[in-house]
């Protein structure tokens, strides 16, 4: 079996550490699944989310030179990201929407920053014309 990124496989929790879990793929390889790739929502004690034997679904997420093979539970839980929605749903504001990456976050935030720091900055430059 070739272990590529972006394959889903099935494994068991071989072992579990401060920053992540090993998990046992099939051929007898190991995969590490870190801590920030175990839920989506804020991990601090991984043994809350997962125990040894315990039967998980993982994305392969990288595989180095030498063999290491990084995973995640998240990823694999995330239904596939389709291309755009057709026109219908894209009219309709009632229509759930999916839930934003962390660029789209990101981007989003960023754009709100600009924003609330010009409007601070037009206010700023109002109030200094005054002090004089």
């Amino acid at each position: 079996m070739e272990f590529t990124v972006g394959t889903l496989l099935e494994g068991k929790v071989k072992s579990i550490t401060k920053f992540g879990a090993f998990i046992l793929l099939p051929e007898n390889r190991t995969g590490m699944v870190h801590i920030s790739e175990i839920s989506s929502s804020y991990v601090s004690d991984i043994r809350a989310h997962l125990t040894e034997g315990d039967t998980v679904r993982v994305k392969i997420i990288g595989v180095d030179e030498s063999g290491k093979i990084s995973l995640s539970i998240k990823r694999a839980a995330e239904p596939e990201r389709r291309s755009p929605r057709p026109r219908a749903e894209a009219q309709n504001p009632a229509a759930p929407k999916a839930p934003l990456t962390f660029e789209e976050k990101l981007k989003q935030f960023m754009s709100d920053s600009d924003s609330k720091l010009s409007g601070c900055r037009q206010y700023e430059h109002k109030t200094k014309s005054r002090r004089r």
